[in-house]
């Protein structure tokens, strides 16, 4: 049940937001009385830092993922913001902007986990993509994994609108490409940027 409860959590906050979701909304979509999701979780704080550490898991589960198709570095970055835009096009409003504005201890648990994550990607990108010959092979790997990163973060925390955060990030994603890429790199930046999907 436990799980069952986070879950569901997991799926209204993303869509409705951290904030407007009650415990008497996960109660009544779940058809469950609001005393079992209290045996469980003291209070809505614990249960959101649980469906956080849960949609942590999920995403990173799918960036590893599609590492292992083992895509090119450009088309790779393009693949992880392809899962991201599908992941919350319900939602209205930035997840990372709610948790900032409403719960701003669990978002800074929430981003002490990220950093470390999401940096070890990245960074592992553009190293990837000097191998391949993707992107320029002086670059210096740990400033250009610093500067994405928090470009990335800056953007999440700051604009309220997941869809202008996804705009934004398709931006910065194609900013931060043009700026590493080789002419190889920009020849597989701009046949990624022809495709619908993105």
């Amino acid at each position: 049940m436990k799980e069952k409860i986070i879950n569901k959590a997991s799926e209204m906050f993303l869509k409705l937001g951290f904030k407007s979701i009650t415990m008497d909304d996960i109660a009544g979509e779940m058809c469950i009385s609001k005393k079992t999701i209290y045996k469980y979780f003291c209070n809505k704080e614990v249960l959101i830092e649980e469906s956080t550490a849960l949609l942590h898991k999920e995403v990173h589960e799918i960036i590893e993922n599609i590492v292992t198709k083992k895509h090119n570095a450009i088309q790779e970055n393009f693949e992880i913001r392809k899962m991201f835009k599908e992941m919350f096009q319900s939602s209205d409003t930035s997840p990372i902007y709610q948790l900032k504005k409403h719960y701003p201890e669990i978002y800074e648990k929430v981003m002490l986990r990220e950093i470390n994550e999401c940096n070890a990607v990245f960074k592992k990108n553009i190293e990837q993509g000097i191998e391949q010959g993707l992107y320029r092979d002086t670059l210096n790997i740990e400033n250009y994994t610093r500067f994405y990163y928090n470009l990335i973060f800056c953007i999440k925390e700051s604009t309220s609108s997941e869809k202008e955060s996804q705009n934004l990030e398709l931006e910065i994603l194609e900013y931060h490409t043009r700026a590493m890429a080789t002419n190889a790199g920009i020849i597989e930046l701009e046949k990624q940027l022809l495709n619908p999907t993105i």
